[in-house]
């Protein structure tokens, strides 16, 4: 009987290692194959990047990979990949490095890194898109706290998928005896949701001019504050050498607030606000740079050389998640008389001591040579954090939109809630007996449109969420959505403007008088667009195909003003201010700028909002002849879309993504399903997703990062992309596919459970196989016991029959010896070794002791059935 326990007390403990094979808690991490970077074994610390820290959180070691600096000043920079899928926050950082070695340090998020090497010098940029700072590290400062409750969110849909680690080395002195630096910084990161959600909040002045020798110059900004309320925790100033003093505040009700104040030659990180400061709607953030000219021969602008100077005013803030914005910027002066009464602290030089400046900037005596080019890559990566939007979208092919069944497509917006909102002309077409010669609508016995024109959809999964607008118009051109969520629409057969409540049955304002065509205050003629300005409430009128003119009201609806005129054909090109059917709005308030699609131009004009003064023209020869549509995206981007070439023309029809600073081209677009006959209008979001309407496809595409693209396709390919043996493509695939729950607490809780551990097999089906082989086991070993008591019992009665002994023949092998189950189970079909032959170890993130199967990583379960052959 003790024999038997002892045998049962085996078989529990063989149990027991193959659940443990099971995955530990690390195994929601991707596994860093291809990226794994080799510490140098001068570094201190542990070489583990990913450390699990219990069910939801884990810690992420972002580290410089052993360098040694050549020359003082110099900037490194490396990346880190998210080591999650889904959305997770960052809750604290914990900072490592020597201030005897590293002047300062900063954080990136960002979706594309500059290089894919180990570590580059940071000249090369820091990220391809748009970069947002998370934290920051410099000696003589005190270090990014966040408070309870707040994190920076990152991954899912929305978040950055990649940490940017940037240090400068000022004195490399301290690096005469060649040894590594591994200067870096540990973020603590959970899967739990975070109450409050961090952002950064840039003011940066665009326009300032400094004048040779002039003692004082201010650069003032301001906004107007149009969200959810904010709280600010921490503030930051920069710009380079003629900077003498930045300050920051809150205005409400005339009284103004100090954010933060600081001198940006002492070192520039993220400072803790003195005393909480919330922002509620309405009220003003201003700021003011102080600057003198002295020591300059020439006017000095705002720019990216050492030559220019920058005015910038960064506030961490945090705000409810529900609301929550995760970068703003503010660049516009909205109210110049205010600054007569802003705190004489403001135009109050912080003085910096001589040796203070020079370790602030990183230069020493030895490097005076360098100071020059020094300062030319700070300004460098300062531009490259600001204005950096290099990137390229494709087609999302796997959206369903593209099939619903819509007709023409005119009008493209998105609603508050970040849905997507499609104005159509269901069963009415505009074609060459629509209108008579004087542009009066010829089809009335039609009547309007029976179907609804409107319809909201689910951005994601092209699902209808609702729908209005049938009995209402005839022929449906332009939609925008204002910042309350109201519809403001353009019908070109009324000849009206319409705004309209998202529940609302009836008009809550109408501009124009029906079927009637007209060019006064009170007529529109084809109306093309319409914008709202989200600050001030104007509204500005694209009118349109028969007249050549901006109209502008008030927001009740009272004329203004107009500008424009139409354009003369016998000048062979078209002058600043003249249109040839101003097409599409787009409304800057960031610049305060209204630009317009002047379609048969073929070029883009940007105007100022409060006088109509011409400003800019955009125009390149990709455009074609025709323009019909452009978007903006706060932070800079321009979107548009061109019209087909004319008979003998080249320039395809297409999409393109421009830098509104320099209007340059940064990508171009098509379609992957179909093609683009005739884009009509084009609306993109914060997040870089576009939207494209054609009129005659009579289709909606969407488009999305090639960051999003290639996440989406790796996680589609699953275990297709690896190059690997077969018991390691398991592990792969099984790490790999795991669920995509939106709960990462109950993520988090089945990581131990089998279904979880193989995507496709049923729990039932993984409980029957580890079952089976601990039942067949435990039958042998009393089998066995049952044997031994038969042939060496004292009485030796009972007899092992024949066919018992052909079965346990069978059990022990051909060559008599002892039992094996592994050749047992391999001799039947079906079956693999892999549940009982070691698993291969080559590619897993640690080496696995010869001796011991428990040290891995890798996941080992009970075998499952096998793989068909490959």
């Amino acid at each position: 009987m003790a024999g038997l326990v002892n045998n049962l007390l085996i078989l529990f403990l063989l149990f027991q290692n193959i659940c443990l094979g099971f995955r530990s808690p690390l195994s929601v991490f991707k596994r860093y194959k291809d990226t794994t970077r080799s510490l140098s074994s001068e570094c201190l610390g542990s070489d583990q990047t990913v450390i699990s820290l219990g069910l939801s959180d884990f810690a992420l070691d972002i580290r410089m990979p052993g360098v040694t600096p050549k020359q003082s000043d110099t900037y490194l920079c490396m990346s880190v990949p998210l080591p999650v899928d889904d959305e997770a926050y960052v809750v604290d950082f914990k900072p490592h490095a020597s201030m005897d070695t590293v002047h300062h340090m900063l954080l990136f998020g960002c979706n594309e890194p500059s290089s894919t090497e180990n570590y580059w010098d940071c000249d090369e940029g820091t990220c391809k898109d748009k970069s947002n700072i998370l934290y920051a590290w410099a000696r003589n400062a005190p270090p990014t706290r966040l408070p309870k409750g707040v994190g920076f969110r990152v991954g899912g849909e929305t978040g950055g998928r990649f940490f940017v680690l940037q240090v400068h080395y000022g004195d490399i002195s301290a690096f005469r005896d060649k040894h590594k630096d591994c200067s870096g910084v540990t973020l603590h990161l959970t899967h739990q949701k975070q109450p409050l959600i961090a952002g950064m909040y840039l003011m940066m002045s665009v326009n300032t001019v400094i004048p040779p020798g002039e003692k004082v110059v201010d650069a003032d900004i301001a906004c107007h504050y149009k969200r959810f309320p904010m709280h600010l925790f921490a503030y930051r100033v920069h710009t380079h050498r003629l900077g003498k003093v930045v300050s920051g505040y809150r205005v409400r009700n005339g009284q103004w607030t100090l954010i933060g104040r600081q001198s940006p030659q002492l070192p520039q990180a993220f400072y803790p606000v003195e005393r909480p400061v919330d922002i509620s709607y309405d009220d003003i953030l201003a700021a003011r740079c102080v600057f003198s000219g002295e020591g300059r021969t020439t006017e000095t602008h705002i720019g990216g050389t050492a030559n220019d100077e920058m005015c910038n005013f960064y506030i961490m803030y945090y705000m409810e998640a529900k609301h929550a914005v995760s970068y703003m910027t503010c660049t516009q002066n909205a109210n110049p008389e205010m600054f007569r009464n802003i705190p004489q602290e403001a135009n109050i030089p912080i003085p910096v001591k001589s040796d203070m400046l020079k370790m602030t900037h990183g230069h020493h005596e030895e490097t005076k040579d360098t100071d020059k080019s020094s300062l030319l890559q700070q300004a460098k990566k300062e531009e490259e954090e600001i204005l950096g939007q290099d990137f390229h979208i494709e087609e999302a092919v796997e959206w369903p939109g593209l099939d619903l069944k819509l007709g023409q497509v005119s009008g493209l917006a998105l609603d508050p809630e970040h849905n997507l909102v499609i104005f159509h002309r269901g069963d009415h077409v505009w074609d060459e007996n629509s209108f008579d010669s004087k542009f009066v609508y010829q089809q009335r016995g039609l009547g309007p449109i029976e179907q609804n024109t409107i319809l909201v959809l689910n951005p994601s999964n092209a699902k209808l969420l609702h729908s209005m607008g049938k009995s209402l118009f005839y022929l449906p051109h332009g939609l925008s959505i204002d910042k309350n969520g109201n519809y403001w629409v353009t019908d070109v057969a009324l000849h009206q403007v319409f705004k309209l409540g998202a529940d609302d049955k009836e008009p809550l304002l109408i501009l124009g008088v029906a079927l009637q065509p007209g060019s006064d205050r009170n007529h529109f003629c084809q109306p093309t667009d319409v914008a709202v300005d989200p600050i001030t409430g104007s509204i500005y009128v694209s009118d349109g195909y028969c007249n050549s003119r901006i109209v502008q009201f008030s927001p009740n609806g009272l004329y203004v003003m107009q500008w424009g005129e139409g354009t003369e054909t016998s000048s062979g090109r078209a002058r600043p201010g003249q249109f040839h059917i101003p097409h599409s709005l787009a409304l800057i308030p960031d610049f305060n700028q209204l630009c317009v699609a002047d379609r048969e131009n073929g070029r883009i004009q940007c105007f100022r909002l409060e006088t109509g003064e011409f400003l800019r023209e955009i125009k390149h020869k990709s455009f074609g002849r025709e323009l019909f549509a452009v978007s903006y995206v706060p932070g800079g981007l321009l979107f548009a879309v061109n019209g087909m070439p004319y008979p003998g023309e080249t320039e395809p029809v297409q999409g393109f993504v421009m830098n509104f600073s320099t209007g340059e081209i940064i990508s171009t677009f098509i379609p992957l399903r179909k093609s683009f006959e005739m884009p009509h209008d084009v609306v993109a979001s914060e997040d870089k997703t576009v939207y494209v309407g054609d009129v005659l496809a009579r289709a909606v595409w969407k488009f999305v990062s090639t960051e999003k693209m290639e996440h989406r396709s790796v996680k589609k390919a699953g275990i297709e992309v690896q190059e690997i043996k077969e018991s390691e493509a398991i592990v792969e695939a099984r790490l790999k596919s795991k669920p995509e729950s939106t709960d990462p607490v109950k993520k988090q809780e089945k990581q131990h459970s089998v279904q979880q551990a193989s995507t496709g097999v049923s729990f039932v089906l993984i409980t029957t196989l580890l079952i089976i082989p601990v039942v067949v086991l435990l039958a042998i070993l009393v089998f066995i016991r049952w044997r031994k008591t038969t042939v060496y019992g004292a009485d030796g009665e009972h007899k092992l029959d024949s066919s018992s002994g052909r079965i346990l023949g069978r059990l022990r092998g051909k060559g008599g010896g002892g039992l094996n189950l592994g050749n047992f189970f391999a001799s039947h079909k079906g079956y693999s070794r892999k549940g009982f032959d070691r698993l291969s170890t080559e590619g897993s993130d640690q080496e696995k002791d010869e001796d011991d199967g428990t040290d891995s990583e890798e996941e080992c379960s009970a075998p499952p059935p096998a793989p068909s052959s490959s």
